[in-house]
This record gives structure tokens, C-alpha cells and sequence, in this order.
């Protein structure tokens, strides 16, 4: 079992995450506290059901906003103490104290519209606002030491157990959420029956208890409570329910080492990356449901792709590496997070997008806010949480998943370990890592998926063969003070077919370099934006431009005289508005 090394040990250093995390500490959380505070009533609906008057404004679920909001704070504090920011975290927990009921119930949807039909319809997302309460109540404990919202949290966990439970009532949470957050709250507090408590949950699904309220028909298929979760063999429904409910089923598999439901999360990972994900890592191709149809059905420009359901396949494939120390998963993890969820937000960020289309007829634009707004929320706990894909450690191994820029220091069975990372990635594939405190285990190396070619070099000399186990590059020696590595990944330019039975995609290519797949946008390409066509004789080059785009290596694909640029995908929608695509026409 791997153990992800926490990002409150890693700093961030390279040209590409820092500026974001700059960004978002500046910009992206100021639209949030903005939105929530002025614009949109959230956080008065916990000062009405403080008072217990006043109307309750916005969807049933809008308390999930300001939680997400708030453990992206936290997680900003950790990197970035701001007191200011403190100061206002503070604030919103006592907003949440005080609307809390004195049997521990909080939720101010029913605590201003009627207490009396409460835990009366399983799709009124009572647990899954309770769940995003738990994850900012641990980030926030985890950032400052202080435990209010940990205490407000285990209150409500406690009026949910006394309600259900083995011998108690039934329910099926028709939003999955609760179940991970159980387990973090396991984590800090020791209390095993929060697990005990996810996994009944869990295991409530597919047996005939999931019904709505207020006689509105519950639909199994979307809600994953068509079979019992151990019986599943395809991914069905809601994209990001059924994310959130992988990470639950994968976090209590952990703890419980119970080997049935990871053979159920191996046969849903198939389903779901070699017959339902785009190029771009992004799921859910249905608009209608948000969620999935048929194998292969993939369209470019209704492709839903919900930014939410990227960032739930960064977390679930981040937990299945953890169990099998294999890097496939951080192959899908690195492109959903570069490609699906970096797109969810705009180069300023400041503006959210929270569908993701592979092409556009130049209708499709990010906005400042959503009615639903669950992917600007989600995006604001998500940046600054990315230290956490870095680095693992096993009984036997260091293993370095991702390549960012950073300098790392952490402790490992009790012993210091401090790592500087340097490189340009994701346009350059040159990585240098210097152990300036080394640890006393092997180096476990990810080559890519994406790269073909690579040179290992342990300080200065080069590594013939080396092992690869699993898709990593495995270097076992005693290390030394001020050791360096050097991984140099051969970057060129990728022609991709998709396979033949996505219909949408017969006789397209997709261009990728690196971990990040490209487009074309009219801005660039005005006079031949229709006319595109790739085949066999197109020459690729490319260029850095450090003026566009916040600086961007761009693609120049050259065919039979015409000139075609493409830039990357999480770029597009940043400039002037006009067409998109992804998939290019092609003649072999």
C-alpha cells in the first residue's frame, strides 16, 4: 500500500503550477468568498437558519458551495498563511455553529423550509452537503489545528447514525460524497465506526431501498443503486456520483482489505478508460443525464465531461495507484488533470467552466459563476490540493508520480527526506531530482504512457536497462547526500487515432505532446478553420510563445502548403470567441 505524501510538505516551484497557485490564492478564491457572500445568498442562508427566519435562496444543495470554498482556503492557508483569509474561514465556521440544530442536524435548506421533512427524500442531498462539511472541517483542522467545525462535524455524523444504520432505517444517499468523507474523518479522529458507517452505506446500494419523496420516481441506473456494488461490471448513470462513490468503495477497501470491492474497482476502471473516457481524461458523455450511455458513444461537441467528474477520476485513479503501485492509473490521472479539469478554469481564473466540449461551434464560454455551481467550488479545493499526486512511500519504495517543480521535505519511518525537483514540464521533459537528505529506500520512477524513449541518469552516468516494473523505472541503490537523478522523456509531437468504434471519430486525429492533447481554435486559424485537414504528409513543429497564453508551446502542423496551428486544450476559450475541435479531419 502506498501513502500519497501530504502537499503541506511539498512547495511548489516550477513555472507552470506556481503562477496557478498564485492565481488562485489572489484571484479564483476572491471570486469564490465574492459569490458566496454578495452575490448569490449562500452563506445568508446559514445566518437565516441561525435566526431560524428568513427565506432560504438557491438550490437545495448550496451549503456544498461554500464547504468546497472553504477547504480550498484551508488548503491555501497551508502553502500560504494569509490571517485575513483566517479571519474569514473563522467567520463561515461560526455561520455553520450556530445553524447547527441542537440534535445536530445542519442543513439549511430544511432548517428554513421544515425540519419535518427531513431525511424524507434520499436525492435531497442531505449527506452529500454533510460530506463536503467533513472534508473542509479535516482540511481546516489539518491547516490551523483548530477542530470547531471537526466538533460541529462529528455532531452530525453522530443524528446520522442514530437515524441509519444496521437495525435502523434504510438509505441510500442519492449523491455519494458521505462515504470518503467518513473515512477522512476516521483518519483524524480514530473512530471507527465512521468507517463502519461508510461502508454500510455502501453496501445499502442495489437492494431495492433507494425511492424519492414527494412521489418523484428514483431512477437505479443514475443513482449506482441498480445491483449491490460488489455485482457491478460498467459504470452507469451520474459521472461524478458514481467518482465519488469509487473513491468511498476504494478508501474503505483500504482499510478493510476487502479484496471484493477491489476486484469490482478494477472491472469499473475498464469500463470506464478503454470504452467511456475522451483524450482530454474527461467522462460523462450525456448531457441528459451528466453522466454515461452506451460504450464508445464519445461526441465532440455535446460532450458533457463535467469538470466535477474530471477532478473525481484525479482522485479515484490517485487511490487505485495507492492500492496496486501502478503507474497506468497516474497515466489517467496526469491527463484528466492536465487536459479535463485544467480546462474547467480560465487563464485568469477567474471564470469556470462547467461543461467540457471537444469542439464548439464558438457558443461555449466559461462564466463567473453557476446556478449549480459545483465546479467552481470544486476547482477552488482542487488547485491547490495537486501536491498531493506527487510523491508515495511504501514499505520498500519513494515513488515519484508526477513531474512538477518542487522542494519536498518529509519524513519517512521516522527519518528526514528532503528532494528537490527542477523542470519545465509539461513542455520540456528534462527532470532533475537532487536528494539533498535521500531516503533510505529505492526510487520508483514513472515513465509516462505518453513517451516512447527516455534516458535515466544516475549523477551523470547513464542507466542501461534499467528495471521497469509497472511502469516505473526502478532505482535501487544506497543513496547519497546531494545525489542526482536526471529523467530525460522524449517529447515529440503524437498523431491519435481513437478506436474504430467510436463512430464520431472515423477518419479524425487528435495531436497530443506530452501529457497535454492539443486543438485547433478559429482565432488562430481563420481563413482555414473549416477546411483542416491532417494526413501522413503533415510536418509538425513546434514553437515556445511566451506572449500567449501565459506563455504556451504551440504546434504548427504543415500540410501540402497550409498552415495550421493548434494550441493546448485546457487553453482554448481564452481569447477571442469562435470555433474549437479536438478531433481533425484526416486522410490516410
Amino acid at each position: 500500500m502506498i501513502e500519497p505524501v501530504d502537499f503541506s510538505h511539498v512547495k511548489i516551484t516550477d513555472n507552470f503550477w506556481s503562477p496557478r497557485l498564485k492565481n488562485h490564492a489572489t484571484t479564483t478564491l476572491a471570486v469564490c468568498i465574492d459569490q458566496i457572500e454578495n452575490k448569490t445568498g449562500r452563506i445568508q442562508n446559514f445566518e437565516n437558519a441561525a435566526k431560524k427566519e428568513g427565506k432560504h435562496s438557491g438550490i437545495f444543495f448550496d451549503d456544498s458551495d461554500v464547504y468546497k470554498a472553504l477547504e480550498g482556503i484551508a488548503y491555501t492557508l497551508i502553502n500560504n498563511p494569509d490571517p485575513e483569509l483566517e479571519k474569514k474561514a473563522d467567520e463561515w465556521i461560526d455561520k455553520f455553529a450556530a445553524a447547527q440544530q441542537p440534535d445536530g442536524y445542519i442543513n439549511t435548506y430544511y432548517t428554513l423550509t421544515g425540519l419535518d421533512k427531513r431525511w424524507t427524500d434520499m436525492d435531497m442531498h442531505e449527506m452529500y452537503c454533510a460530506g463536503h462539511m467533513i472534508e473542509a472541517a479535516v482540511a481546516y483542522y489539518q491547516a490551523t489545528g483548530k477542530d470547531k467545525l471537526i466538533e460541529v462535524s462529528k455532531r452530525m455524523v453522530e443524528h446520522m447514525m442514530e437515524q441509519f444504520g444496521p437495525g435502523k432505517r434504510h438509505w441510500v444517499a442519492g449523491h455519494e460524497e458521505i462515504e470518503l468523507a467518513l473515512v477522512k474523518l476516521y483518519n483524524v479522529t480514530g473512530d471507527e465506526r465512521y468507517i463502519d458507517f461508510a461502508g454500510w452505506l455502501i453496501e445499502e446500494r442495489g437492494h431495492g431501498h433507494g425511492s424519492h419523496g414527494n412521489d418523484r420516481k428514483w431512477d437505479p441506473y443514475h443513482y449506482q443503486d441498480e445491483m449491490p456494488v460488489r455485482k457491478m461490471t460498467e459504470i452507469q448513470g451520474h459521472a461524478v456520483r458514481a467518482m465519488y462513490l469509487y473513491c468511498g468503495m476504494s478508501d474503505v477497501a483500504a482499510l478493510k482489505n476487502d479484496t471484493g470491492y477491489m476486484q469490482t474497482l478494477n472491472r469499473l476502471w475498464d469500463d470506464v478508460v478503454l470504452r467511456k473516457m475522451y483524450v482530454t481524461g474527461g467522462i460523462g458523455s450525456s448531457r441528459h443525464n451528466e453522466g454515461f450511455t452506451e460504450a464508445y458513444d464519445l461526441p465532440n461537441y455535446d460532450a458533457y465531461c463535467e469538470t466535477c467528474a474530471s477532478v473525481g477520476m484525479v482522485f479515484w485513479n490517485s487511490r487505485m495507484n495507492h492500492f496496486t503501485g501502478d503507474a497506468t492509473y497516474i497515466n489517467v490521472l496526469e491527463r484528466s488533470m492536465y487536459n479535463g479539469a485544467l480546462a474547467g478554469i480560465s487563464l485568469d481564473g477567474n471564470r469556470f467552466f462547467y461543461v467540457n466540449p471537444l469542439a464548439s461551434k464558438g457558443s461555449h464560454h466559461r462564466q463567473e459563476w453557476y446556478g449549480c455551481a459545483c465546479c467552481p467550488s470544486q476547482v477552488s479545493r482542487f488547485i491547490p490540493s495537486i501536491g498531493n499526486y506527487i510523491y508515495g512511500v511504501s514499505t520498500d519504495a519513494l515513488w515519484i508520480n508526477l513531474y512538477i517543480g518542487n522542494n519536498a521535505e518529509f519524513n519517512i519511518d521516522k527519518e528526514k527526506v528532503a528532494i528537490q525537483m527542477e523542470t519545465n514540464y509539461p513542455w520540456e521533459g528534462d527532470v532533475k531530482l537532487t536528494l539533498t537528505t535521500p531516503p533510505e529506500k529505492q526510487l520508483r520512477l514513472r515513465i509516462p504512457g505518453w513517451c516512447k524513449s527516455y534516458t535515466v541518469n544516475i549523477n551523470g552516468e547513464k542507466q542501461t536497462s534499467p528495471v521497469i516494473e509497472k511502469g516505473y523505472a526502478v532505482l535501487d541503490k544506497k543513496w547519497q547526500k546531494e545525489d542526482v537523478i536526471t529523467l530525460t522523456l522524449d517529447m515529440p509531437v503524437e498523431v491519435i487515432a481513437a478506436d474504430p468504434r467510436v463512430k464520431e471519430n472515423s477518419g479524425k486525429r487528435a495531436i497530443q505532446r506530452g501529457p497535454l492533447v492539443y486543438c485547433i481554435e478559429e482565432t488562430d486559424n481563420n481563413n482555414t478553420f473549416g477546411k483542416t485537414l491532417f494526413s501522413g504528409n503533415t510536418k509538425f513543429t513546434t514553437a515556445f510563445a511566451p506572449e500567449l497564453l501565459n506563455g504556451v508551446i504551440t504546434i504548427n502542423a504543415s500540410t501540402d502548403g497550409t498552415d495550421t496551428k493548434l494550441i493546448p486544450y485546457y487553453t482554448w476559450d481564452n481569447r477571442n470567441a469562435g470555433e474549437m475541435k479536438v478531433w481533425i479531419d484526416y486522410k490516410e
